[in-house]
């Protein structure tokens, strides 16, 4: 494969993490591993990934709204702050006055004073991983795993202007044509539309926000 130039979907780059400071707020974990049974719009969970463009290592953010697993908003970027992720949030299609909840693992570039700000501003509570523990943000977690597959590892990217073009066309389809067994195997645009959104934005109280989600022991459905 090398020989012709080609790649496999699941063949990754030798990714060599820096040393980025944890972030040791004592804030408790809200969403506790249940993913299902939100409000439009109320819960977005986010993460980070990283993509190799012309030989240097670049980021990508995902804001996924739990109540229907889209990808409400993303952007990518050259570092790894805060600045990526206030880009994500400037992408969404809806007031940031309608979300509750922004739950993230404990990664240095949420634990800033820009997001602090922005979440005070609209009365968003913050929501934290466990230390070193993925399964507490598994949607994110599942959904940059699939980003990578279907996507990054099949290509070669030269410019950040090509990789979020890209990124932006993928993101339609994920949307709009991926069903979701969590979503009864429709797409997030499907559930959408059986779900709408509220026409006003909901009261800041993440109990209101809880429909029926069932204790389930172990891995976490996703």
């Amino acid at each position: 494969m090398s020989e012709n130039h080609m790649a496999g979907a699941y063949t990754k780059g030798k990714y060599k993490p820096c040393s980025y400071k944890v972030n040791e707020t004592p804030l408790p974990n809200i969403l506790n591993r249940e993913f299902n049974g939100y409000r439009p719009h109320a819960h977005i969970a986010s993460d980070l990934t990283y993509v190799k463009v012309a030989g240097r290592w670049r980021y990508v953010c995902l804001l996924i709204d739990l109540h229907n697993r889209v990808i409400a908003g993303h952007s990518a970027g050259a570092d790894r702050d805060a600045d990526l992720v206030k880009a994500a949030f400037a992408t969404l299609r809806f007031p940031l006055s309608d979300i509750e909840v922004f739950h993230t693992d404990r990664g240095s570039e949420f634990d800033n004073m820009k997001i602090d700000m922005l979440l005070d501003v609209f009365d968003i509570q913050r929501s934290l991983s466990r230390k070193g523990n993925p399964y507490d943000n598994a949607v994110v977690e599942s959904t940059n795993q699939l980003l990578k597959r279907e996507l990054i590892y099949r290509q070669r990217y030269t410019t950040l202007e090509q990789l979020r073009a890209e990124l932006t066309a993928y993101i339609w389809l994920y949307n709009h044509e991926r069903v979701h067994s969590t979503l009864n195997y429709q797409t997030p645009t499907e559930h959408t539309q059986q779900h709408p959104p509220p026409q006003h934005s909901p009261t800041n109280s993440c109990q209101s926000t809880r429909i029926i989600v069932p204790a389930t022991p172990g891995r976490p459905r996703v």
